[in-house]
């Protein structure tokens, strides 16, 4: 099958082995997948994206030497369903989840696996018991961002944030829009985000930001010194930007008694000065993926119209774009969204 390789730090279109489904796994057609900013950076760093997870207590049965298929942004087709599964999904049924897959060597990630092909692939194998069956006659394109959206959600959840609270948005890429996302479809805010690109910053306003702010113009600490929170409206600032130095940033210019909720993943060493952190008395909560039920309440807010990812989605490439989309994403001022469709 034909797929989108990650070989010797390269992005090439290659044959692959066809996955075959194990027991409790069904053989999808990919429809589209997107790309993560994650993916981004893991092309260059996946040493320190594997280091990382070993060193956290979650490795993966991965070697960056052999191939890999990214993906895990992805809307499929069932086209069969193997052993020892339960039927839920019949045959043409379209489906999204959750990108890990469980087999003989246990669970693995589906976009980062030498053994099971990402949505970069034409076909997947995945885990039948973490598949949602798409409703409401969301296209594959939409559908495929339930995942990227997935992360504002878990992100909202875990930061409970406090009735009243004064909320700025750190960085307007896929994660802070996912995050704006969350915080209005629970009638949350107002919210403010802050971004130094003009592209992202209209992104964050499409998305639902009430207001937004130029970076550039506009300091952190300023704009919390004239959004005057206090111990009744406490400040809360989500940081999404994810790139090494960025969390110390925004510690050095939140008020005192302030929550900060690290989305942004950053796949290099990065440091916090505990000092100003503890002096300022900063709550500091950090928050990854997602819980099924959170998925699944993602997705239910996409077909239901709650949640408009439409002005986010602004490409869609075939396999053989996928290596000039990866550098298109990285101008700000370009894209938000690129997703692989593999729909002929």
């Amino acid at each position: 099958m034909r797929a989108v390789v990650l070989r010797n730090g390269e992005l090439v279109v290659a044959e692959q082995p066809e996955p075959v489904p194990g027991k409790g796994q069904l053989l999808v057609g990919t429809r589209t997948c997107g790309i993560c900013g994650t993916d981004l950076h893991a092309r260059h760093h996946i040493d320190g994206f594997l280091n990382g997870l070993k060193r956290s207590g979650s490795p993966l049965p991965t070697d960056p030497q052999r191939d890999v298929v990214f993906g895990h942004e992805f809307c499929g087709e069932v086209l069969d369903n193997g052993p020892e599964t339960a039927g839920t999904f019949k045959p043409g049924t379209l489906v999204v989840g959750l990108p890990y897959v469980t087999g003989p060597k246990g669970a693995d990630y589906v976009g980062y696996s030498n053994d099971y092909p990402g949505g970069f692939a034409e076909r997947m194998v995945l885990t039948e018991r973490l598949l949602f069956a798409v409703s409401n006659g969301l296209s594959p394109e939409h559908a495929a961002l339930t995942e990227p959206f997935a992360i504002g959600e878990h992100a909202v959840e875990r930061a409970r944030v406090p009735e009243g609270a004064v909320i700025l948005v750190i960085g307007c890429g896929p994660i802070g829009l996912s995050v704006i996302a969350a915080l209005k479809s629970r009638g949350l805010g107002p919210v403010v985000a802050t971004d130094f690109s003009r592209a992202r910053r209209r992104f964050a306003e499409a998305i639902g930001a009430d207001e937004v702010v130029d970076a550039a113009r506009e300091t952190q600490a300023e704009i919390w010194a004239r959004l005057k929170p206090n111990r009744s409206r406490r400040a809360v600032a989500f940081e999404c930007v994810g790139r090494p130095g960025v969390v110390q940033k925004v510690i050095d210019e939140l008020p005192r008694n302030a929550l900060i909720v690290v989305v942004g993943n950053v796949l290099e060493e990065s440091h916090i000065d505990q000092v100003v952190a503890f002096n300022k008395e900063i709550d500091i909560c950090f928050t990854q993926n997602y819980h099924p039920a959170e998925f699944k309440a993602t997705l239910d807010n996409i077909a239901e119209g709650r949640i408009d990812v439409a002005p986010v989605l602004t490409g869609v490439v075939a396999p053989e774009g996928v290596a000039d989309a990866f550098e298109a994403l990285a101008d700000p001022e370009r894209h938000a969204k690129i997703v692989v469709t593999f729909d002929r």
